[in-house]
């Protein structure tokens, strides 16, 4: 009787249209169908794999076109939500993008084009064969959709979707060292998931619905009967996982290292931001009271990720495995805006997650150069860089000092918000740490860029014009580095658009009511 009359309620003339969609409004599934579409006409077409680069960098720039759009409409008019079919919200399906979506989104299409850029001289025809760039497109339909979905089952199935297409691409190759990094991919994450399935039962089981925006404002009036600590401490540990924060992390720097350095730099760049995007929004829309009591044990977590992270940078010689401690740290970093929950902590946290995607896709693809150029991975190995890639050594100073946090470049401003924030809020010490660990993370990679481009090498004679061996890299890299270049110089040079937009997305999580409202128009339920 109770369902019956809450049904009733509903006001479905703002919900339900009853003539065309417009077109704009098909904005929010753009970055979702495009690839699915995209990934099936290329399975279609397996058999014509000189295609497959050129149909793959079409559907990605027409889905980044779509995402930047969707971006631009949230922005100046608030959530966009799109329900299936005839079944009103919190029954239907539904896609909801607001900002913090709509950002995430935009810059994961954009990296996921340049890396399908970088592919077409990373991946050869037997990669291409076996399908690269379809699980590419699968992969990227299911972070989006992570991004952009407003019923959390969904986001579980979405995270389904990309770590699918992830293993697709981790073994693309089939040699000894992707299966066992496969392997210990593999069993975190399906325990990860497990966690995640497990708690969205209960959380359906007490709320009685899984549509966030319903979800948010039931929160309330079910929290003294609910378990939603539990549920929200299951979260906290299946999505810390995902994200690779501490203790879960060691399956990152197992695995990131392994697979071809193009899937190496989608890995780094999206895959633990879908965990981080997860955490803010369960913790600061769904359940803003349990992040409160949990603050300090995830702040101690964000310490502990960043500081422990980086230190694993400074042990490693490797450069691919320096560039996954170096994420692994910077997941610390943006926990700590999360553990702090306010307005501009998770603003800097949102803004550093924008650079992150940006930067850690650079760092690999970065490594995968010095490899081509320098014949190793290893700093044993590689000397001399400076002196036959000039212009790699100044795009390679570039991400060094982004991902540092080093003026003037995108990683300086998120790192003063966080720490801003962190001192406004008592947390010194939480400040020390992200300070700490900037510091820490100039050194690391100021070590790669000393010993790979400086140094010279010791066979190598005085008047010599080429250091160990070091050969040239090919033209293309610099065209995909010096792409995504431009936006880590334009946050760092001139941050206040960036800096406004991450303030619009931690408003609309730190204060859903207008989430709520789009999803709800009429106001019932």
């Amino acid at each position: 009787m109770a369902a019956t009359e809450s049904m009733n309620s509903i006001d479905t003339s703002a919900a339900m249209i009853a003539g065309p969609t417009q077109l704009a409004d098909w904005l929010v599934l753009m970055p979702v169908v495009i690839p699915i579409v995209a990934g099936a006409v290329l399975l279609m077409a397996r058999h014509e794999v000189r295609l497959h680069a050129m149909i793959a960098i079409g559907a990605l720039g027409l889905a980044f076109a779509g995402a930047a759009g969707l971006l631009y409409r949230v922005v100046t008019e608030g959530t966009l939500v799109m329900t299936m079919g005839r079944w009103v919200p919190p029954f239907g399906i539904s896609f909801s993008a607001d900002a913090l979506g709509a950002t995430f989104a935009t810059a994961a299409t954009f990296v996921a084009l340049a890396g399908a850029i970088f592919a077409i001289r990373d991946i050869d025809a037997t990669g291409r064969r076996y399908g690269f760039y379809p699980f590419l497109l699968l992969m990227m339909a299911g972070v989006n959709g992570a991004f952009l979905t407003g019923d959390i089952f969904n986001l579980y199935v979405w995270f389904e979707v990309f770590v699918i297409a992830s293993f697709g691409l981790l073994i693309l190759g089939s040699e000894q060292r992707q299966l066992d990094g496969a392997t210990k991919y593999a069993i975190l994450n399906l325990v990860a998931t497990t966690i995640f399935l497990v708690t969205t039962g209960m959380l359906y089981g007490t709320f009685g619905t899984l549509n966030m925006a319903d979800i948010a404002r039931k929160a309330p009036q079910l929290r003294e009967s609910g378990p939603l600590m539990t549920i929200a401490a299951l979260y906290l540990l299946a999505f810390g996982m995902k994200a690779a924060a501490f203790p879960l992390n060691f399956w990152l720097p197992a695995s990131y290292h392994t697979p071809r350095i193009v899937t190496s730099a989608l890995f780094g760049g999206l895959l633990t931001k879908v965990g981080i995007y997860a955490l803010l929004r369960v913790f600061l829309t769904l359940m803003p009271v349990e992040r409160g009591v949990l603050s300090e044990l995830i702040a101690w977590l964000a310490a502990a990720t960043m500081i422990l992270g980086i230190m694993g940078a400074l042990s490693q010689s490797d450069v691919r495995r320096i560039a996954g401690f170096v994420v692994i740290s910077g997941i610390g970093v943006m926990l700590a805006g999360l553990a702090l929950g306010s307005p501009v902590g998770v603003a800097g946290t949102v803004l550093y997650a924008v650079h992150s995607i940006l930067v850690m896709t650079a760092l690999y693809l970065l490594a995968g150069l010095m490899h081509e150029a320098g014949g190793s991975y290893s700093l044993h190995e590689v000397s001399g860089l400076y002196r036959s890639n000039p212009f790699l050594a100044a795009i390679a100073l570039a991400v060094v000092l982004a991902a540092s946090g080093l003026p003037p470049l995108s990683g300086l401003w998120p790192k003063v918000m966080l720490v801003k924030a962190s001192v406004d809020g008592g947390a010194w010490w939480l400040a020390f740490a992200i300070l700490l660990s900037g510091f820490l993370t100039t050194i690391a990679l100021g070590r790669v860029f000393i010993l790979a481009f400086w140094r010279n090498s010791p066979t190598a004679g005085d008047d010599s014009a080429d250091f160990g061996g070091a050969g040239k890299a090919r033209p293309g890299g610099y065209m995909v580095l010096g792409m995504l270049a431009l936006p880590m110089i334009a946050i760092g040079v001139y941050p206040d658009p960036f800096m406004q937009l991450a303030d619009v997305a931690a408003a609309g999580l730190l204060d859903p009511s207008g989430y709520i409202q789009a999803v709800f128009p009429g106001g019932g339920g």
